[in-house]
């Protein structure tokens, strides 16, 4: 879901309920990806959903000069539901909404992200919430964005963010595992394999790539990732805001384990929605033809032959 964000918080949140809930319109949200059924994103004509995913914060527009003003802190224990959650007070109405739109019309939400605030130190965070509300995954970035590309763009999270220091794998009740990475993570492929090799079928990655990087690099990275460990990975921006003093690539995309694109449409910067159909046993199907993980030789092979030039 591609969105297009403001200064204003309560506009933004206005914003993604609004999508959300059109995204989301004549759809009862219960299928199944058990059996032979396909794990629905969305199906064009009376949608089916069971899948969400927001672009990164969305709750606010993207710069250092934002992530604090508009952090929030959230202290809540991983597996409450709504119901155990209502009636605590909250001073964070990002993930108040996040988390109790995803019980109402039964998705699992991967909130993207958002800035929030824990012992005086910002975090750029996704939280996933299961179909009942439950929260059942919370990723801080670990990769911060810090470049400085001569002639394209400069920009420094670590000036304001601090960087999470775990890999996140979001445990769904009915599609299984994924793992949840934010934008500049997507570059390191061990974290993806990571998440490969504790049985994830697909990685999240909320991202807003900029227009330097975004043209060359978006898609790419995307499909390496999805191919070098031959699972889902869908990718979700923010849409482009004429006039911000960041500018954000757009193309938000989901990619098959074989490498093939499954959108239903090109939303380039637009605002807008992309659906796709997940088939979980083409994961089984592609890892089984080509068992990738099992004809590594990694303890045998490369660290031998590092081992051997030590040597010489």
């Amino acid at each position: 879901m591609q969105l297009a964000s403001t200064p204003s918080k309560e506009e933004n949140i206005e914003n993604m309920l609004a999508r959300v809930e059109e995204a989301l319109s004549s759809s009862s949200s219960s299928s199944s990806s058990s059996g032979d059924k396909p794990l629905k994103l969305a199906e064009e004509e009376k949608k089916i959903v069971d899948i969400v995913v927001l672009p990164e914060m969305w709750n606010c527009p993207y710069g250092n000069e934002f992530f604090a003003p508009f952090a929030e802190d959230v202290v809540l224990d991983r597996g409450r539901s709504v119901a155990e959650e209502e009636g605590r007070g909250s001073t964070s109405p990002s993930f108040d909404a996040m988390r109790k739109i995803a019980k109402e019309k039964k998705v699992v939400l991967f909130g993207g992200s958002i800035p929030t605030r824990k012992d005086d130190k910002l975090f750029n965070t996704c939280f996933v919430f299961d179909s009942d509300g439950t929260l059942i995954a919370t990723h801080h970035k670990m990769h911060l964005f810090d470049v400085d590309i001569p002639d394209g763009i400069t920009f420094f999270e670590s000036k304001t963010l601090t960087a999470g220091d775990a890999v996140t794998i979001a445990n769904t009740k009915d599609f299984g595992k994924f793992g949840v990475g934010i934008c500049f993570d997507m570059r390191f492929p061990e974290y993806a394999r990571a998440c490969a090799l504790e049985g994830c079928i697909g990685m999240i990655y909320p991202g807003a790539f900029n227009t330097v990087t975004g043209p060359l690099h978006w898609a790419l990275l995307q499909r390496c990732r999805a191919v070098d460990n031959q699972m889902f990975v869908a990718t979700c921006s923010p849409a482009r805001v004429e006039g911000a003093s960041y500018q954000a690539h757009g193309d938000s995309s989901v990619y098959g384990p074989f490498g093939e694109k499954l959108n239903d449409k090109e939303l380039e910067e637009k605002p807008g929605v992309v659906y796709a159909d997940l088939d979980l046993n083409e994961v089984v199907k592609r890892r089984s033809a080509m068992p990738l993980n099992k004809q590594r030789r990694l303890s045998e092979t490369y660290e031998l032959c590092a081992k051997k030039e030590e040597n010489v």
